[in-house]
């Protein structure tokens, strides 16, 4: 199992905004070869610091996601994101490999 992290700190009124784009999100990686879940987990201490938390079965089929044509589509719409505040923010990725269970 390998499992990929994407933190990202809001500004705090716009919490809720971050929220609901990923409760409505295109769920297009949950098709993706190789995917397992999806999560959004919010900091119970920074209510404004959010992680995407998702889990791919192999290494290579995350890295296949993220050389995949779709992957480049959703992040572009992100980067074009109408409030220019939130498109600026810059994620902290982290990558892990799963050695015991």
């Amino acid at each position: 199992m390998y499992i990929v992290t994407s933190t990202v700190v809001v500004p705090p009124e716009k919490t809720g905004e971050v929220i609901g784009i990923y409760q409505n999100r295109s769920r297009r990686v949950d098709l993706a070869d190789g995917f397992h879940l999806f999560r959004l987990i919010q900091n119970t201490k920074k209510k404004n610091e959010l992680t995407v938390h998702m889990e791919w079965h192999t290494k290579a089929a995350y890295m296949a996601w993220v050389k995949s044509q779709e992957f480049k589509e959703i992040h572009d719409l992100e980067k074009n994101y109408p409030d220019q505040e939130l498109a600026k923010i810059i994620p902290t990725v982290r990558q892990y490999e799963v050695v015991a269970e």
